[in-house]
C-alpha cells in the first residue's frame, strides 16, 4: 500500500451551480475508512497542486452504519462512507454526491423527499385513542423476525440513488420543497414501501393497513416500480427488498380490489 491515498471528489459550490473536480491526497494508515479521510482533508484542504480551497462538505453522524447520512457514490458505488475501507477500494478513489436528490453542496444532498414519503404512507403505529385492555396481541415468530429485520432501513437512500426509476434532482432545493405537500414526482423507492409493509404487519398498525396500502397506489407509488432489483443490491442492511415489493405489490391489488366492490 503506497504511503499516500489520492481523492478525486466532485465538489458543487451550490444547487445551481456546476460541478467540478479536485483531487486530494491523504496519508495511509491501516483502517482508514473515507470519513476519517474527509476528515483529514477537512483539517487541512489543500489539493494535490497545493492549492488551499475550501473544505469538502458532507455529512455524518453514527460512524458506524446505523444513521445513514453519510451516504455517497463511492468508485461509482452508492454505499455509506463509514464503513468503506480503503484497503478495499480501488485507487484512487472518486467520491460523488447521490445525485438521486438536490445537491446542497459538495457531497452534500437533500434527503428530506424520503421522510416526506414516510408521512405520505403513514410510516408509524397510531397509538391515539382508547381501546378495551385484554391479552397482548401475539406475533407469530417468523414474522417476528422479518418485522425485525425491516426495522434496520435507516433510510439512507442507496436503494434510491441505484433504482433507475427514481430521481428528485430535478426538482432542485426550492422545487422539493414546494413538492413535498404534493407527492413525489417520481417512484417513492424501495425503502418507504418497505416500511408501509413493516407497519402493516404490526398487530396494531395493521388497522391502518388499507390506509398505507391506497396511498401506495397513488403517483410514485408500487405501480412505478420497473422491477430492475437495484435496490436489492446495494441495500447496506441486506433487506429482502425484492420480496417485499412483490408481496406489497400483491396486497395493493387485493386492497384495490376491495375497494372497487366495497369490502
Amino acid at each position: 500500500m503506497a504511503d499516500k491515498v489520492r481523492f478525486i471528489i466532485e465538489r458543487q459550490d451550490g444547487p445551481d451551480e456546476k460541478p467540478y473536480n479536485q483531487e486530494f491526497d491523504v496519508d495511509y494508515r491501516p483502517g482508514l475508512n473515507v470519513v476519517a479521510a474527509l476528515m483529514e482533508i477537512q483539517k487541512n484542504p489543500v489539493t494535490v497542486d497545493g492549492k488551499r480551497v475550501p473544505p469538502v462538505n458532507w455529512e455524518c453522524n453514527c460512524l458506524e452504519k446505523v444513521c445513514g447520512a453519510c451516504t455517497m457514490v463511492i468508485n461509482g458505488r452508492v454505499q455509506q462512507a463509514c464503513c468503506a475501507l480503503i484497503d478495499h477500494l480501488k485507487q484512487p478513489i472518486h467520491l460523488q454526491p447521490a445525485r438521486t436528490f438536490p445537491v446542497i453542496r459538495d457531497l452534500l444532498v437533500d434527503r428530506s423527499i424520503m421522510f416526506e414519503n414516510l408521512k405520505k404512507i403513514q410510516g408509524w403505529v397510531e397509538i391515539d385513542g382508547s381501546w378495551e385492555v385484554t391479552n397482548a396481541p401475539i406475533q407469530n415468530p417468523y414474522t417476528a423476525q422479518l418485522t425485525y429485520k425491516l426495522s434496520q432501513c435507516m433510510t439512507c437512500g442507496c436503494c434510491l440513488e441505484a433504482c433507475p426509476n427514481v430521481n428528485y434532482s430535478h426538482l432542485g432545493i426550492e422545487g422539493l420543497r414546494e413538492e413535498k405537500s404534493a407527492g413525489a414526482a417520481d417512484f417513492m423507492g424501495a425503502s418507504p414501501i418497505a416500511q408501509a409493509y413493516l407497519f402493516n404487519l404490526n398487530p396494531i398498525g395493521s388497522f391502518d393497513k388499507p390506509k398505507r396500502l391506497n396511498a401506495l397506489m397513488e403517483k410514485g407509488g408500487i405501480t412505478s416500480c420497473g422491477n430492475s432489483q437495484n435496490c436489492a443490491a446495494v441495500c447496506p442492511k441486506s433487506l429482502p427488498l425484492l420480496d417485499v415489493l412483490a408481496q406489497v405489490n400483491r396486497d395493493v391489488n387485493v386492497q384495490a380490489l376491495k375497494n372497487m366492490f366495497n369490502f
